[in-house]
This record gives structure tokens, sequence and C-alpha cells, in this order.
């Protein structure tokens, strides 16, 4: 893919569907690489939504309280993150058939936000001549994550402290192997040799 360079910092603006958000993991790395600008990150309050709703079906722990602690701290952190699709968003998608109608929204939002990335683990719900057609391009987590680290090793290593920081029972180790359950494992491997473990 091509980078948009800005400075010395290759800076795009990357749409994150909400199966990247709802796992800590892959969520926290994306956030902690954007807080080292290395992209610029964007979700809709409707993906959003669906994050908070499915980890309060799917976590016991995670309440009413937790969802709205969660879209908080990510407002206060990321105040110009959410995007609303329009219409006219939502227009210039009305001659395409998707896997799934839901993901409408999601790349109508891309198309809100001006997008250069839409980021998801759900490849196959976005065809190809559809993401060509609109100028976005299309990477799992994994893939984006790789791309930055070879792009600036040192400010993804920077990422990867703050996302360890973040939680004090985090480890390097413990890091690396979520991000391999998470199904980032290039990530997780180029990191370990990076880090030497």
């Amino acid at each position: 893919m091509t980078w948009v360079e800005t400075g010395h910092t290759p800076i795009n603006i990357v749409l994150a569907d909400a199966n990247v958000l709802y796992s800590r993991v892959l969520r926290d790395y994306l956030l902690c690489a954007a807080e080292q600008n290395l992209v610029n990150v964007v979700w809709s309050q409707s993906i959003l939504n669906d994050v908070t709703e499915h980890l309060i079906l799917n976590l016991p722990a995670f309440t009413r309280q937790s969802a709205t602690a969660l879209a908080n701290a990510l407002d206060r952190t990321f105040p110009n993150a959410i995007v609303e699709p329009t219409p006219a968003d939502y227009a210039r998608l009305e001659t395409f058939e998707l896997p799934d109608e839901d993901d409408r929204a999601v790349i109508a939002a891309a198309i809100a936000a001006e997008a250069d990335i839409v980021c998801t683990n759900n490849i196959k719900h976005f065809p190809l001549p559809v993401m060509e057609h609109l100028g976005l391009v299309l990477l799992t987590p994994d893939e984006l994550f790789v791309q930055l680290i070879n792009t600036d090793t040192e400010r993804m290593i920077a990422a990867h402290r703050s996302a360890i920081t973040s939680h004090h029972q985090f480890t390097d180790q413990s890091t690396i192997a979520s991000l391999r359950r998470a199904g980032a494992p290039a990530t997780a491997d180029l990191m370990a040799t990076i880090l030497g473990f």
C-alpha cells in the first residue's frame, strides 16, 4: 500500500471496525500507535455501540457502567475520533451488494472520515472491488501492525510499552501471547524478535 507521508511519520486515517476495538490487546495496540502519531484512528457511534454491546454480552464482569467508562475514556483520549456517516455517504454505496448489510454502516463511516484504511478481521465482509472503487485499503490488524513496525520500529516499540504500562498485570510476554490469541501472530513474532524474546 502507499502511505500518506506527513513529515517523518506516515499518517493514515484508519477506520477501526468493531471486531478490532472489541479485543483489548488489538484496541490497545491500535490506540497506542495513534498516540505515537503513527495513525489517526476513527470509528462511528454505531461501531462503538457494537463493541460495548458484545462486551456486555460476552464478559460477565463488563457492565453498562463499564461500557460508559470505556466510551468516556475513548472520548477523552481521542475527542475527534467519532465520525457519523451522512445520507450522501450511504448513497455512494447504493449500487453495491455486500455479504453482510451491517457492514454498510462501517464503509459509510470510512467514507465520512475520508479514511485511507479500514482495519478489520472480517476481510471477507468487505469485497475488494467495492473497497478499490472507494479508494479504501483493507487491512487486518495484524497486517496493519506489521506495516507500522516496519515503517517506524521505535515508535511501535513505544506503543507496545504504552500498551503494557496501561495495565499493571501485563508484561512483554503476556502481551505478545495475547496478540497471538487475538489473531495477530505476525505482529507477535515480529515484536518478540525485536524485543529479543
